[in-house]
């Protein structure tokens, strides 16, 4: 990686705003590349293609798999998820710092490749709450509803692995918490507005 970029990685539960403050972030800090990640599950209603995700075919993606495409690639909730490893390489090399919101999984995976990663968990205020956010989407079944929790419990036991993990309790103050990680690590060429 070079000394002038920085690669943040970003994880939490489905449903603990992660996407809501990385979205925040690409706006606070322009300059700040963003990973667009690949998946085969379906589009969930006002996501666009090559927006919030690169939505393939899963033999598109066992494909990339053999070919060494992603950086990361996990299975979950049975979809495939994966980030580009072409897509940071190019970031990196170009001296961009660059956010990746993924989820745990592919966190590990980035580190071992990316050692110098600044690690990011996004905690929600409990599981109680996380269950309210994840019902209050409408967008999944009872049973998709209880493997995301049975997940999020998983998830959540692994946050000390973490460099730093921030609690999404009032989203303002999460907000400018992981703005400050950012600002602390980021390289000189990018200044937030």
């Amino acid at each position: 990686m070079a000394a002038q970029s920085c690669l943040f990685v970003v994880s939490a539960p489905s449903g603990a705003g992660k996407t809501t403050l990385c979205r925040a972030m690409l706006r606070r800090f322009p300059k700040l590349a963003y990973s667009v990640s690949y998946t085969t599950r379906p589009p969930r209603r006002g996501e666009r293609h090559g927006v919030d995700y690169f939505f393939i075919s899963t033999e598109d993606f066992r494909k990339g798999i053999d070919a060494g495409a992603w950086a990361e690639w996990a299975n979950v909730h049975g979809n495939y998820y994966g980030t580009s490893l072409r897509q940071i390489e190019t970031n990196l090399a170009a001296g961009r710092d660059m956010l990746l919101d993924i989820d745990v999984q592919g966190a590990c995976q980035i580190v071992e490749k990316f050692p110098l990663s600044i690690t990011i968990f996004i905690m929600p205020p409990s599981l109680e709450v996380l269950a309210e956010r994840i019902r209050a989407r409408r967008t999944d079944s009872r049973a998709v509803i209880a493997r995301r929790l049975a997940n999020a419990r998983r998830e959540i036991a692994k946050k000390d692995c973490y460099r730093y993990c921030i609690v999404n309790d009032r989203l303002d103050a999460a907000k400018e918490s992981l703005a400050a990680v950012i600002a602390r690590h980021g390289g000189r060429n990018r200044k937030a507005e």
